[in-house]
């Protein structure tokens, strides 16, 4: 998994400086929540409702469970960053599985990137987690979530 980071951001910084401004109203993918513990992937969905703000949804699914996120999404622009964006948020994740569901709150810091005159958009964020369960309460700060996005329009 530390080869897919390494290669995610090396491609990330070649590409970012050949990028246009371009942007998009709806995407969907594949999302990646790797780091601390298992790793997890599925299906995801990111809508713009304003120009700043996005909702993401993922369900993903890894080592017997199943987890649904939410995450609302602050975007702010680079002024060079042409395609690049930033973005802060969070929201909250559930997990099924074993016989259990755990609850957890996530906030997130990360960079999204539209390739220009692609229907491609590409998101790399960390994003650490607060279990709130009957065993009290975990932070987990090495979680991390990568997506490669079609976007619709």
């Amino acid at each position: 998994m530390k080869k897919i980071f390494f290669i995610g951001s090396i491609f990330l910084l070649c590409i970012t400086g050949a990028a246009s401004a371009q942007s998009y109203k709806t995407a969907v993918g594949l999302g990646i929540d790797f780091g601390d513990g298992s790793t997890l992937a599925g299906p995801a969905i990111k809508h713009f409702f304003t120009e700043q703000s996005a909702l993401k949804a993922e369900l993903l699914f890894g080592n017997g469970a199943t987890y649904a996120q939410a995450f609302y999404q602050y975007h702010g622009a680079f002024s060079q960053g042409r395609g690049l964006s930033w973005y802060l948020g969070g929201g909250p994740s559930v997990g099924f599985g074993g016989g259990s569901t755990a609850f957890y709150l996530v906030p997130m810091a990360g960079l999204d990137f539209k390739i220009p005159q692609a229907p491609v958009a590409l998101s790399f964020d960390w994003r650490p987690r607060l279990y709130l369960g009957n065993g009290g309460s975990h932070f987990f700060g090495g979680r991390f979530g990568f997506g490669i996005n079609y976007t619709l329009n």
